[in-house]
């Protein structure tokens, strides 16, 4: 199975491009939101792929970011949702982390309005992934990169664990009702200083949070 094309783009036609990989063309489908990030024809680009093989043909599904494959694969998982269905999703004019975040959000009025998404497909489109949507959605930052986990004094690292104090602020937002995906982005803006406290903390983060 190809998980990755790295090569030249040589074409575009609707929602197919062709990647040039040392003399082989591979054509790929793209959504919207993929094919405005895309570089001009003959420059270099690298695409996660998802390869959907059938009987009688072999496609290719290319994704720009990793939080949008990230996001298809959760939902192929849905019944009646194949590849070119969340294709049709990822390109309905809504970055992925806003469609997560309106499946975590339980919104189906606002996935009806995605070209394609019927009721009954919003419906179950939260059903089965509002958890794994909200989940994801911890991992992301504001622009769908992989989350870098804060440390102490503001430096970050992959090793560093977050301080406990910031935990406790989180257990408090969501106890207080918030959801986790929202209490999880005002906590990820927080530094713990010298003699801050819990209370400033929470105070902060308050602030920060949806009205």
């Amino acid at each position: 199975m190809i998980g990755r094309l790295r090569g030249t783009l040589v074409a575009r036609a609707g929602a197919h491009v062709v990647i040039d990989c040392g003399g082989v063309g591979y054509e790929v489908t793209c959504s919207g939101f993929t094919l405005g990030a895309l570089p001009a024809e003959g420059e270099e680009v690298t695409l996660r792929v998802f390869t959907h093989a059938q009987e009688n043909k072999i496609a290719l599904y290319g994704f720009f970011t990793a939080a949008e494959r990230e996001l298809f694969d959760l939902l192929i998982t849905v019944k009646n949702v194949g590849p070119s269905s969340a294709m049709g999703i990822l390109s309905g004019g809504h970055e992925p982390r806003s469609i997560a975040e309106l499946i975590a959000r339980e919104e189906t009025s606002g996935l009806t309005r995605i070209k394609g998404v019927g009721k009954k497909t919003a419906e179950l489109l939260v059903v089965e992934l509002r958890e794994k949507c909200d989940l994801l959605l911890l991992t992301w930052s504001a622009t769908g990169e992989p989350r870098a986990v804060a440390a102490a004094g503001g430096s970050r690292s992959s090793s560093s664990r977050r301080d406990p104090m910031l935990d406790e602020v989180l257990g408090a937002l969501v106890g207080m009702g918030w959801k986790p995906v929202e209490a999880e982005a005002a906590v990820a803006d927080l530094a713990v200083g010298p003699g801050i406290t819990l209370e400033t903390l929470l105070r902060q983060a308050l602030r920060a949070m949806p009205r």
